[in-house]
């Protein structure tokens, strides 16, 4: 699985097994102190991980080997699980889930301490490292992602040049008109849903709070309608509708490859994505393979400015969490220090650093040349957002809501937008009615 899944796999709290509220450590939960003497710290500890690509090829090898450097008593080894939520929610009814995991989408915010071991304070850790806020509980925080991500469209520069597009698009509307340039000029693809992957539909989610710069759109979704009028998800929503409405995407979206769309990307078959910075390496890595040039392969943010200035959320990817069964928490709290603060991780996936006093990575460049103005959305109310989803039923973090949104607008499903955002409305307000303040 070499893509980015954090939150873009299924997160609806009602998926958690009931087995899997009690069988963690205590509601007081335990301590992983980060061990001060290297030499000191032994065990092997077992990393598991999403990331089967740099498992098969020994790329996470190398970078324990690196982490031996400096721990050489603690062996470290790795399982990558392609259907990771699934399997992991299955073993969290055990105490055997590994020494350190990616914590799954679909355990509750209130229950991390049952399950994982704490790695400080917020009040400590925030000095340090952004999101801690994502993973907090009574002031504790249970996790720690080693890069951030920030949602936007990956582009071929050739193909919107040669359509005559040079500047970003600053609304919508100019975004529709570029992607109809496309069409007409240029044999490109101009929007490529990847509709049959679902899971890469999820990503219009993470245009909230990036439409309207608004680093608490979390609240907003928590406590006011996401699709109510100027509202972030109904403008994503309505730009993705418009776009398959339009008639610019792939033919046949049923039929969509999201492997094959990297390398077409890159060699100019397909004008545009809407994906993160997770997928530029990827991207760009398809380039060097097709033996077309990498720096074709460009990065937008959403088409929509506050103040003259585009705005781009930024998010932690999965978080790393400590079993609290773990016998090993010293090795186990060592991997994950290391692994976030000392290796090149991040600098390898060209992603950004989740420590405060990290550069931008340089394929931001142009970002920080526009003036893009980076904003952290507050997740106090994260819990809240994904008890409103599970219990209205809508998915906006699962596949089949988009996927329902482009079949109604290429007329595979009977009905009307206006209709289709209103019954999205009425389920999530309701739901906001059943679970009060």
């Amino acid at each position: 699985m070499n893509r980015r899944t954090v939150l873009a796999v299924v997160v609806g709290a009602a998926l958690l097994v009931p087995g899997c509220t009690g069988t963690g450590g205590s509601s007081k939960g335990a301590d992983a102190k980060a061990p001060t003497d290297p030499s000191k710290v032994t065990g092997t500890i077992k990393v598991l991980t999403v990331r089967t690509d740099l498992v098969q090829d020994g790329t996470l090898k190398k970078y324990a080997a690196e982490f031996n450097k400096t721990y050489p008593k603690v062996k470290v080894e790795f399982e990558g699980l392609t259907d990771y939520e699934a399997e992991v929610k299955i073993r969290m009814n055990t105490e055997n889930y590994g020494d350190v995991l990616l914590i799954p989408a679909v355990i509750k915010k209130a229950d991390y301490p049952r399950f994982f071991a704490s790695l400080g304070t917020q009040e400590e850790r925030g000095k340090k490292y952004r999101f801690t806020d994502y993973t907090t509980v009574d002031g504790k925080v249970y996790g720690q992602s080693p890069v951030a991500v920030s949602p936007g469209f990956i582009y071929n520069k050739r193909i919107w040049k040669e359509a005559g597009v040079t500047e970003w698009p600053t609304t919508p509307a100019e975004f529709i008109e570029d992607l109809k340039a496309i069409k007409t000029k240029t044999d490109a693809i101009p929007y490529y849903t990847n509709f049959a992957a679902g899971w890469t539909l999820t990503s219009w989610t993470y245009v909230d709070g990036a439409v309207t710069c608004d680093p608490q759109a979390t609240d907003k979704l928590a406590e006011g309608d996401p699709w109510a009028k100027g509202a972030d998800l109904r403008t994503g929503d309505q730009l993705l509708y418009d776009i398959v409405h339009s008639d610019l995407i792939e033919k046949d979206p049923t039929t969509s490859n999201w492997e094959e769309s990297k390398p077409r990307t890159a060699k100019g078959e397909i004008a545009t994505q809407w994906l993160g910075t997770w997928a530029i390496v990827q991207f760009q890595d398809a380039a060097k393979k097709a033996g077309v040039n990498p720096d074709d392969i460009g990065f937008m943010p959403f088409p929509s400015q506050t103040d003259g200035k585009f705005c781009a959320t930024i998010a932690p990817d999965y978080n790393q969490g400590i079993n609290v069964h773990s016998k090993h928490k010293a090795a186990a709290r060592a991997w994950i220090d290391w692994f976030t603060d000392k290796s090149t991780y991040a600098e390898d996936n060209l992603a950004i650093s989740p420590l405060k006093d990290a550069p931008l990575p340089a394929v931001m460049k142009p970002y920080e040349d526009e003036g893009v103005k980076f904003i952290e959305v507050d997740d106090a109310q994260g819990a809240r957002v994904k008890q409103l989803d599970s219990d209205s039923e809508v998915g906006i973090y699962a596949p089949e809501y988009r996927q329902n949104l482009v079949d109604l607008a290429r007329g595979a499903r009977k009905g009307s937008l206006d209709g289709f955002l209103a019954d999205l409305s009425k389920r999530w307000t309701d739901a906001q009615k059943n679970l009060g303040s």
